[in-house]
């Protein structure tokens, strides 16, 4: 962008995962599509930290780096921080928006110093845009909370296709963290479920067998009925999930459940854990079948393998209404850019 060309919201993207990456792009193009002008400023990658407080404050670092160079070429009249963490040391002050606080998602010696900073900047930020209802109930927890400076705006999900005419993958499984999403309990529930019988195969996306090993994982994988496909195109990925007729997971925390509200738009049963955290898919799998949100995934995955549900995947479209992107288009045309703007 050349220097001294206006916009009228700056977002400024810590772009660490895939999924705050297309979080941002989505809601640059619902704001462009809304009449503003939008520029992404996205913070360079550091290398790679021993802990994560370190870690953070490396992101930290390469966000306020980035904000205060698209400040001066843009001259925002409004920015927008996408993270906690990208928001930690700003430059300017700007509406944040954020999946959960580091209050949840950060416990004990991992958080020392960005839970009161984060405290400060939550109190302090002219807008507060958490992806849920969960994240906002952490972030009012930690004293951060005012009606007139809230709003959610979730990240819309839809179907992304067609359904196969025959859902021929047994079940399926998102590992981009093993241990955070819970795989090792994932794969217990698989073998037991299968022990007596033949269920068919259980995919897991997200990370390659060697990753997989390197975290522990290796004799996980020996077992019959399970298959690693490492990490896949988005496109590629979806196509999965519309074949597929359950997706499991057994998360330690979630913090929004992104790949779950996937699952359900492409028409699987969700079966889960009750994890802790603003997990926004778990009180719509409580409403669709609450057998299936369980601490005992073998018993589900019995049930859900051997009682197709038929009138699921309609109900779940249902339930998915407030994610639609056409949702997320009129929300952010009719409250979102007019409070940025004011």
């Amino acid at each position: 962008m050349s220097p001294g060309a206006p916009v009228d919201v700056l977002i400024v993207s810590l772009g660490s995962t895939a999924g705050l990456r297309a979080a941002d792009e989505q809601l640059r193009a619902s704001l462009a599509r809304a009449g503003a002008s939008v520029a992404i400023a996205t913070a360079a990658p550091p290398r790679q930290m021993r802990t994560l407080m370190l870690t953070d404050l490396a992101w930290a670092m390469a966000a306020r780096s980035v904000a205060a160079r698209a400040l001066t070429a843009s001259s925002p009249r409004a920015i927008v921080y996408s993270s906690t963490t990208a928001a930690l040391l700003w430059p300017r002050p700007g509406a944040i928006r954020f999946d959960a606080p580091a209050a949840g998602n950060r416990p004990g010696r991992h958080g020392l110093w960005q839970r009161p900073l984060e405290r400060h900047r939550l109190a302090h930020a002219p807008l507060l845009l958490p992806w849920s209802e969960g994240g906002l109930a952490e972030a009012r927890g930690r004293g951060a909370g005012s009606q007139s400076r809230e709003l959610v705006v979730p990240v819309a999900v839809g179907p992304s296709g067609e359904p196969a005419p025959v859902r021929d993958v047994a079940a399926i499984t998102y590992a981009a963290n093993p241990a955070k999403k819970g795989l090792d309990r994932v794969l217990a529930a698989w073998r037991r479920a299968g022990a007596d019988a033949d269920i068919g195969e259980l995919l897991i996306a997200g990370s390659s067998a060697e990753e997989l090993r390197r975290a522990g994982f290796a004799g996980d994988l020996d077992g019959k009925g399970v298959r690693v496909l490492g990490p896949l195109a988005p496109p590629e990925y979806r196509a999965l999930l519309r074949r597929s007729r359950l997706f499991v997971c057994a998360p330690r925390r979630e913090d929004y459940g992104i790949a779950q509200l996937e699952a359900l738009a492409d028409g699987c049963r969700l079966l889960t854990t009750p994890t802790p955290g603003p997990y926004a898919a778990l009180p719509i799998a409580r409403e669709l079948d609450t057998r299936l949100v369980t601490e005992d995934l073998a018993a589900a995955l019995a049930v859900a393998l051997h009682e197709p549900d038929e009138g699921y995947g309609a109900r779940a479209r249902l339930a998915l209404a407030p994610f639609a992107p056409e949702a997320l288009d009129r929300l952010v045309a009719g409250e979102l850019l007019p409070r940025l703007l004011a």
